[in-house]
């Protein structure tokens, strides 16, 4: 287990907002505000980073156009990357504050949204260079498009039939960074995924719709190097929709690049 732990921190107030490490969406929080955290190894890099926030976003999150609005009651964001001894958490007074982004604006005050803050900061971390670091731009075209829809789809199905192989195929490279970052098993991690997904199909809590070319939002992140897969509302576009509201709904954030024609899925 490891002793320390960076985590991202995001609060807010009054407006939806995402908190960004380097370039890569990770936590989000919608217009009633509140508080997220998680740990953010698997996104940090040797050296430089950017620490961002956006403010002010539309109920999807994905809209890129300024907007006008209006603060309603207080209106406010906080990103924080912390680090915390492991059982810490991120609000300790103890816990060590490695760079914030805030933002805040008066109440009735106008302002263009969404609103954009970025804080660089040097880590001395020694992860290993990620690969999405060095992966091509993609360029979102009608070819990679259908491309990367079939995909998509290719994993739904498979995914509904209880079969993890294709993802984890897929996922390796994404898996085997992950234990790097946390010091832990991409055997074991992957082991886990097959065994949660045969729960699922035994308790026939699958049914997932394949994603439509119409219905699939691709967004390019880190610097156009990822496309995050998304529905209409800016949630992941593999999930479950299960009729049962007692057994939940499951899903699968994709974050792909492509390689001389091969999708990886890196994040």
């Amino acid at each position: 287990m490891m002793d320390r732990l960076m985590l991202l921190q995001l609060e807010s107030a009054g407006c939806a907002v995402e908190a960004l490490v380097n370039g890569l969406p990770v936590v989000a929080l919608p217009t009633a505000g509140g508080r997220a955290c998680l740990a953010v190894h698997e996104f940090i890099v040797a050296g430089r980073n950017r620490l961002g926030l956006r403010a002010g976003l539309p109920a999807t999150g994905l809209a890129v156009g300024a907007q006008p609005r209006v603060a309603v009651g207080p209106t406010w964001a906080r990103a924080r990357l912390v680090l915390a001894r492991a059982g810490q958490s991120a609000g300790d007074p103890a816990a060590r504050v490695l760079g914030s982004v805030d933002w805040a604006v008066e109440e009735g005050q106008a302002y263009e949204a969404p609103v954009g803050r970025e804080l660089e900061l040097d880590l001395p971390v020694s992860f290993p260079r990620w690969r999405w670091l060095d992966a091509p731009p993609v360029p979102v075209n009608p070819v990679t498009q259908r491309q990367i829809v079939e995909f998509l789809q290719g994993l739904a199905v498979e995914l509904g039939r209880g079969n993890p192989e294709p993802l984890l195929a897929a996922a390796r490279l994404r898996f085997e960074e992950i234990a790097l970052a946390y010091q832990s098993s991409a055997a074991d991690a992957m082991q886990r995924f097959r065994a949660h997904l045969q729960g699922l199909f035994e308790r026939k809590a699958l049914k997932i719709v394949p994603p439509q070319a119409e219905t699939t939002l691709l967004r390019p992140v880190a610097d156009g190097r990822l496309i995050e897969c998304l529905d209409p509302l800016g949630a992941p576009v593999l999930h479950t929709q299960n009729d049962d509201a007692s057994i939940g709904n499951q899903s699968w954030p994709i974050r792909l690049a492509m390689v001389e024609g091969k999708i990886y899925v890196l994040r």
